[in-house]
């Protein structure tokens, strides 16, 4: 029994946790889970992003906090903290590398070790919700994650997907993936859906449109909504600006807010 009590007890003040999906690599996930966390953030809650894409984990750099080191508590490892208020915390393989281009070259039983360490040995704290971002594909690395989380009833999966057939054909598999697991599908989000012009406003399409709400249609699941392409938000990511102050600006920020709203809302009547 007391063997269980370390990893019980850090992820006991974790109220929902939601796992970023895709069968496919290069939609967004990362992107989606780090927008995800701004828009929760937005609405006043406390959020702890887990990194578990093992050979490219990208959430640290995009909260420009590459350099930071992991440090040791009682409890295991303390995520690394955003902002000053600790509202925003993560945990990426990306801190334990000793360079930035250190490659990841290990069998399945090793990153099976990592992603149960993951789970187990992180000191959270208190957190509304934990979003897990995950690799491309349904093979090693998320048949571990969704069994190390299995205990903690995970809230769901967001299943992220651009507009067009080819990566919606990839995607249906991840809703395979969900149904062999027991993971319930919150949604589809279809991302990079359209290109706005900022300077005159028209929504250009680059990669077709509609195969997520297509999806979701013939799944018979959610569909979350679109979020379009913003160069301004990739921008700042690249040059190092404030990308968190630059959110809210963004011409996805409203696309993000109510695919958001709709998570909480699902929490608030899962609780009434």
């Amino acid at each position: 029994l007391f063997s269980f009590l370390p990893d019980r007890s850090n992820l006991a003040g974790v109220r929902h946790i939601l796992l970023v999906l895709s069968g496919k690599g290069g939609v967004g996930k990362s992107t989606i889970s780090t927008e995800l966390a701004l828009s929760l953030r937005h609405s006043g809650k406390k959020v702890g992003i887990l990194d578990v894409d093992l050979c490219g984990p990208s959430i640290p750099r995009m909260f420009r906090v590459q350099d930071n080191d992991v440090h040791q508590c009682d409890s295991g490892w303390v995520p690394v903290f955003v902002d000053q208020d600790k509202s925003i915390s993560l945990m990426s393989i990306g801190f334990l590398l000793e360079k930035p281009d250190d490659a990841v070259v290990w069998r399945g039983p090793k990153k099976n070790a990592l992603i149960k360490q993951f789970v187990a040995d992180v000191a959270w704290g208190d957190l509304d919700f934990l979003i897990v971002d995950t690799p491309p594909g349904t093979s090693d690395e998320h048949i571990s994650t969704v069994e190390a989380l299995r205990p903690y009833k995970p809230l769901g999966a967001i299943l992220v997907t651009t507009p067009q057939a080819v990566s919606v054909g990839d995607v249906r598999r991840e809703l395979t993936f969900c149904k062999k697991t027991g993971l319930r599908v919150l949604g589809i989000v279809e991302n990079m859906s359209g290109f706005v012009c900022p300077h005159c406003s028209e929504c250009t399409n680059i990669f077709s449109k509609g195969g997520g709400e297509e999806l979701a249609k013939h799944a018979g699941v959610p569909f979350l909504g679109c979020v379009p392409l913003d160069p301004q938000l990739s921008q700042s990511l690249e040059e190092g600006r404030d990308f968190i102050q630059e959110f809210p600006k963004s011409s996805a920020f409203p696309a993000l807010s109510c695919i958001a709203q709709q998570i909480l809302d699902g929490t608030s009547q899962q609780s009434s």
